[in-house]
């Protein structure tokens, strides 16, 4: 009898990897990927410069539309004009992020426009420091609805490179070029 209940639960592992392979293949897998950002963080204050920004993110394609995909994106220190020549002020700015993603391919190409819709955390840190050392430091974080439109070309299977525009925050916007790879 045990080995009737061996053959049997082998029979029926074999259907079901078979059957998973065959739906894998027929509707399409999903597929993982990481990357790496970069560009510029955009303040919509004038005395805030422009931050460099750098960040990594991940994502799954559940289909070749949709997907899910998080990300960190962090700066440079960038200056704050506070108006006063005695005081130098800079400030650095992180997100965190949770988007749904939509991702539309062009026909015959290997180009695609991507959405994204989700959540982000900006968390700011400034600092200011007189001519005589005095210092003080601040520190503000914002969460909300993000978003954000790109364009991307596939290379290969496995390997692209996608350009965005983000809403992270009120008054954060985020430009970035980026390349993930796919497994």
């Amino acid at each position: 009898m045990k080995n009737l209940q061996k053959a049997l639960l082998a029979v029926i592992t074999g259907s079901v990897m078979t059957m998973s392979a065959q739906a894998a293949i027929s509707y399409g897998a999903g597929q993982s990927y990481v990357g790496v950002k970069a560009g510029q963080f955009m303040l919509d204050d004038s005395d805030f410069d422009d931050a460099t920004a750098y960040g990594v993110y991940a994502g799954y394609n559940f289909d070749p539309n949709f997907g899910a995909e998080i990300e960190y994106v962090g700066s440079s220190d960038a200056d704050v004009d506070l108006g006063n020549n005695n005081i130098d002020a800079e400030y650095d700015l992180k997100t965190y992020g949770a988007y749904g993603t939509y991702r539309y391919a062009f026909p015959n190409t290997g180009l695609y426009a991507k959405g994204k819709l989700g959540f982000a955390k900006a968390e700011i840190e400034a600092s200011a420091e007189d001519i005589l050392g005095n210092s003080v430091s601040d520190s503000y974080s914002d969460s909300g609805v993000a978003g954000g439109i790109g364009l991307g070309y596939n290379f290969n299977p496995n390997m692209s490179v996608e350009a965005e525009y983000d809403y992270v925050a009120e008054d954060i916007t985020l430009l970035t070029v980026g390349a993930h790879y796919k497994f």
